[in-house]
């Protein structure tokens, strides 16, 4: 299966398969190698008006956006614009949050990895107009910091939204319009759509949600998240061929080749391709993300087989992206339903494992005997992380019963409920150092809680699961 030939094949006689067996009801899949670009799509776009999906369909591609996003920021420095260790402030002197100091100390280093600490998960929506992102900056005067600029990595959607702002800024116009004006036209893309208003010129594909009787997946309530949100992922959708057009620029670039072909230009240089996906900081064992992070990718693997990407969910939409650089290989799926996760797992794993040598990183799975799992010694450590953390869009309460078994309990703000999020009561069980796992598997996966800076009395600062959540008590 190593030609691109063969790939073809083997996505056109197992696609239709997989995509039923997971419930997903329309699936696009782009595969470098050798330099092609190798593609393929099955299913319905759409429950409701039955259109099928092909491969110039597009779909959301939710937080991949901000590798995007990276980029663009990244053409900034390579223009001596921008420079990654100097204030953010040097470039938005308005930018400001509660607290002063860290506003002023966090460099656009920080906004890239994730390490600015700024709270993450702010989704207010300030209108449609070309104003969106300028609006929500002004509103994050208010927004806490959760911890020292630097010192810790949580996922932040906030963060990219600061940093399109400063592409907006230093490029004098929005960041839908940087977006296109500096990477898709470069790249000849012309079905990349940062918005509503571009993607209803092509075949669309509509997010869908569980029916919740068993049945078919139905069409999500709402397309598009809030355009203030946009550099972090909150519209921007394509086809799974532009995403992989996007991932073998950056192979190319990170490797110094030269461009494709004479319609796709060079979008960064090689010292900051490579800067991207070299690891910035890494993570505690957390379900869903890498081991690493860099400046905009994430990184599974950073010895023996390399191993970099970003996933994306949107409303009712998940999509995937994995580059094994040795190899020259890059895998995309993009889906608009159903279990996205698990169908990435069946499709990539066996793609990666065969083009490359090694599948994707173990997902972290909870002991064969939890039962055991609960009476380990280790969970005579567990007193430490009982409590509540919360921010301003969940709270997060850790608790132990009479018996002993270990329970999070989530209560999303109405604001995050409106998204999707609903409250959850989950069991927990011991895992390794300072982490607990859920007993059972939701949404693809097992969640991992990693539990950070215990005080003198051996009791948690903070609960991770790849955002750090303040205990408030």
């Amino acid at each position: 299966m190593q030609s691109p030939h063969a790939i073809g094949e083997h996505l056109r006689s197992t696609l239709r398969s997989l995509i039923d067996v997971r419930g997903v009801p329309a699936a696009s899949v782009a595969v470098v190698v050798d330099g092609e670009i190798v593609t393929h799509a099955e299913g319905l776009l759409s429950t409701a008006t039955r259109i099928e999906a092909t491969t110039d369909a597009v779909f959301q591609i939710g937080s991949i956006t901000k590798v995007w996003t990276a980029t663009l920021v990244m053409q900034l420095v390579d223009e001596g614009l921008v420079d990654l260790d100097t204030p953010v402030r040097t470039y938005l002197p308005e930018f400001a949050l509660a607290d002063d100091d860290a506003a002023a100390a966090i460099t656009v280093r920080h906004l890239l990895s994730h390490r600015s600490g700024i709270e993450g998960d702010i989704f207010t929506d300030t209108g449609r107009g070309d104003d969106a992102v300028e609006k929500y900056i002004a509103l994050l005067a208010e927004a806490a910091q959760i911890f020292t600029p630097g010192s810790l990595f949580s996922y932040s959607n906030a963060g990219y939204v600061v940093l399109g702002r400063l592409i907006e800024r230093l490029r004098d116009t929005t960041w839908e319009q940087a977006l296109l004006t500096h990477l898709a036209t470069p790249l000849g893309l012309g079905s990349v759509s940062p918005s509503p208003y571009e993607a209803i010129l092509h075949r669309v594909a509509v997010g869908h949600v569980d029916a919740g009787d068993g049945g078919e997946p139905q069409p999500a309530p709402f397309w598009a998240m809030a355009r203030s949100n946009e550099p972090a992922g909150s519209m921007l959708a394509m086809t799974a061929e532009d995403l992989a057009v996007f991932a073998r620029a950056h192979l190319r670039a990170a490797d110094g080749s030269s461009p494709a072909s004479d319609e796709e230009q060079a979008i960064v240089s090689q010292a900051s391709a490579t800067a991207m996906r070299t690891t910035e900081v890494r993570l505690p064992r957390v379900a869903g993300m890498g081991a690493a992070w860099g400046l905009g990718w994430e990184i599974d693997r950073d010895a023996d087989v390399v191993l970099y990407g970003h996933d994306g969910n949107t409303v009712g939409q998940s999509s995937f992206l994995r580059i094994a650089p040795e190899a020259g290989v890059a895998v995309v799926l993009l889906t608009n339903g159903g279990d996205g996760a698990g169908l990435f797992h069946d499709l990539v794993e066996p793609l990666l494992r065969e083009l490359t040598g090694a599948g994707l990183p173990e997902a972290p799975e909870p002991p064969a005997d939890a039962a055991a799992a609960a009476s380990d010694p280790v969970a005579a450590e567990v007193s430490g992380y009982l409590g509540v953390y919360a921010n301003s869009t969940v709270e997060m309460e850790v608790s132990q019963d009479a018996e002993g078994r270990l329970w999070l309990e989530q209560r999303p703000t109405p604001e995050l409920r409106a998204l999707g999020a609903e409250p959850s009561t989950d069991e927990f069980v011991p895992y390794g150092d300072a982490s607990l796992i859920a007993r059972e598997r939701k949404d693809g996966m097992h969640l991992v809680l990693a539990f950070l800076e215990p005080d003198a009395d051996g009791r948690a600062a903070y609960i991770h699961f790849g955002r750090a959540v303040p205990r408030s008590r």
